[in-house]
């Protein structure tokens, strides 16, 4: 179908399909389609807001054009925000995401750079000489031997580098914004995902519903894509839906200080650091415990309580397992 029809559609307001959005997205990467089309194209869903079937294309066309990383592991998960909630809190995804590779489960941590903070994962990982890598086999060795990997989104989405320009040009968010979380090239069964507002965790539960897998959602009420444990947070996954407040998991409720991630990327790796050698702030520590808690729970299919899970993340940080994994991790990926 010709560009001029598609946009002419999308004038009107009507939705693509899933096999439209995915075609669109490969022409995009062959460079068949002028920068001008893609730019009317991103403003008009940005304007209507994307549908479940045409995020799924989008997300299709990603995988199909990129990198795939085919992990020798059964199950793992993958945690992570969308970003873009402007709060500039340190690292709790990727903290956490070790947290729980600590506690015994498997992870494939999907990142990047950060667009919006002052530390993104991949820049608190550089920090500490990992040199990222697409290679299957050092992939799998890190999995395998650390309980964890970690995938730079740079070397595996190949469609991204065909909309950077057009992306930074715009300067608001697009459908690519929404695409991060769900594009991890090893495609997990299980993932945690941290959403900035409500109307995001309504779109992203149906797609993970769409996709088949495991999946806890979480968003704090006051804005953050994370349990902030700042007030309530709502939780969604395959099994319920709740709303929580800090002290029915047992948690002072933070004071937003208490998350910032610093001024510089040294600030931002210092308190990962020091959260995985348990000397972090007792809110800082928390936090962690919380969303870590909230990935095992998904990897446990929600057999055991939010309870047990935060027994289990916090004995992967006192016991010294959560900094040996991460200790183990950059030995094998420097």
């Amino acid at each position: 179908m010709e560009m001029k029809e598609i946009l002419n559609r999308m004038l009107n307001h009507e939705e693509l399909t899933r096999e439209e959005t995915k075609n669109i997205l490969v022409s995009i990467t062959r460079e068949e389609i002028p920068e001008e089309q893609i730019t009317a194209l991103l403003t008009c869903l940005q304007m209507r807001g994307v549908s479940v079937e045409e995020l799924l294309g989008f997300r299709d066309g990603i995988l199909e054009t990129g990198v795939p990383a085919i992990l020798d592991c059964d199950r793992y998960i993958d945690v992570v925000g969308t970003g873009g909630d402007r709060k500039n809190t340190f690292n709790i995804s990727t903290t956490s995401c070790f947290v729980i590779a600590g506690a015994g489960y498997k992870v494939a941590k999907h990142g990047n750079y950060s667009a919006t903070s002052v530390s993104g994962a991949s820049n608190v990982i550089a920090e500490h000489g990992v040199k990222f890598s697409a290679d299957i086999d050092i992939l799998n060795r890190s999995i395998n031997e650390a309980g964890i990997v970690y995938l730079h989104a740079q070397l595996f989405a190949k469609a991204m580098k065909f909309v950077g320009p057009i992306r930074k040009a715009l300067q608001f968010p697009t459908v690519f914004n929404l695409l991060g979380p769900i594009v991890n090239p090893s495609q997990p069964q299980a993932q945690l995902l941290g959403v900035a507002n409500l109307n995001q965790m309504r779109l992203y539960s149906q797609v993970y519903q769409r996709i088949g897998i495991d999946y806890g959602i979480v968003n704090s009420i006051d804005g953050y894509d994370e349990i902030s444990l700042t007030g309530d947070f709502k939780v969604t996954t395959n099994n319920y839906e709740r709303i929580f407040n800090p002290s029915d998991l047992g948690f002072e409720t933070a004071k937003p200080e208490e998350l910032v991630a610093g001024a510089t990327e040294k600030e931002a790796k210092e308190i990962f650091d020091s959260v995985l050698e348990n000397r972090a702030l007792p809110a800082q520590k928390n936090i962690v415990l919380a969303n870590a808690a909230f990935g095992i729970q998904v990897m446990e299919k929600g057999r055991k309580s939010i309870d047990e899970c935060i027994e289990i993340a916090r004995e992967s940080i006192d016991s010294g397992n959560a900094l040996n994994t991460f200790k183990k991790f950059v030995e094998l990926n420097s």
